[in-house]
């Protein structure tokens, strides 16, 4: 199983993010390449990329199973102010050129919120900007991902991404487990799910597995995740998922919530990932999952 989880990435780099995977016992991860919030970015550090590639080599995490995330702040679905748009489009073109340097392979993108638009029109603006942007040709490929529908998302439905990606052939898709749910697509029948996607979209084109818990019921459109096993899904289900034998080799990446001395303590917070790595790794649900989080960051 290709598994990992959203690490940093910091003073280190790509370095520093290989350092926290290999720490929670994952063979790939995540990161974005600055934080999600804003577009303040560092010159990516040729010297801190070698040594990262070196360390990936000795301890089998293969780089292109390695998932970049591109930042929030990016909608290419609003065009109301154009300059806006041209800004999203151009700072997403910046993220493509990023990845290309780092060597990375994927790069997730949420397709972006309507936001006062007609869903067609907001579509359509999608497809406008990714059809400029894939004129680039940047080695590195972007992953739509599957949203919960939350507000005027767009991308919640297969028949929206099957739009979205029409026409394009290097373009792929990261499907969430939590943002299906809450879309309203039933996770404990992922085998008809997969049928579904198989006849709108085609299987292939899956590059990425977000696995995550829903703190929701199905078709909540709300988008909380929730830690494995702890949530709506359940253990059983997200398990089955995770070890699917058509998603064999696609990487699947854990962004479950930090946790505290309690679910909802948020004053003190530690990563989960080593201990849910382990539990879907022994196909074992972990009923103390807090308790051990916790007994390890606080020895």
């Amino acid at each position: 199983m290709i598994i990992g989880s959203h690490v940093s990435f910091g003073s280190e780099q790509l370095l520093g993010s290989v350092k926290e995977a290999l720490s929670y016992g994952a063979n790939t991860f995540m990161f974005y390449t600055g934080a999600p919030q804003n577009t303040m970015r560092k010159a990516i550090d040729k010297e801190l990329t070698i040594e990262a590639k070196k360390m990936m080599e000795e301890n089998g995490i293969n780089i292109e199973n390695v998932i970049c995330h591109a930042p929030y702040i990016i909608n290419l679905a609003n065009r109301k102010d154009p300059s806006k748009w041209e800004f999203s489009k151009n700072f997403l073109m910046q993220e493509l050129d990023r990845c290309d340097e780092l060597g990375i392979s994927y790069l997730v993108l949420h397709p972006g919120s309507a936001v006062g638009l007609a869903k067609e029109e907001a579509l359509k603006n999608i497809k406008d900007a990714l059809t400029e942007i894939e004129k680039k040709n940047n080695h590195c490929m972007i992953l739509l991902e599957t949203m919960a529908g939350k507000g005027t998302e767009c991308g919640s439905s297969l028949e929206e991404i099957a739009y979205l990606l029409e026409g394009f052939s290097h373009m792929g898709v990261c499907i969430d487990t939590c943002h299906l749910n809450d879309a309203g697509y039933n996770m404990q029948d992922f085998t008809k799910f997969l049928e579904m996607f198989e006849e709108k979209i085609g299987l292939s084109k899956i590059k990425c597995v977000h696995v995550n818990d829903s703190k929701n019921v199905l078709g909540s459109h709300k988008d909380r995740h929730a830690n494995i096993g702890y949530g709506s899904i359940g253990f059983e289900t997200i398990n089955k998922i995770c070890h699917e034998e058509k998603l064999k080799d696609v990487p699947k990446i854990l962004e479950t919530p930090y946790v505290g001395t309690s679910w909802e303590d948020k004053e003190r917070l530690y990563p989960p990932y080593k201990y849910e790595i382990e539990m879907l790794k022994k196909e074992v649900f972990n009923d103390k999952l807090l308790e051990d989080i916790l007994a390890y960051y606080k020895r």
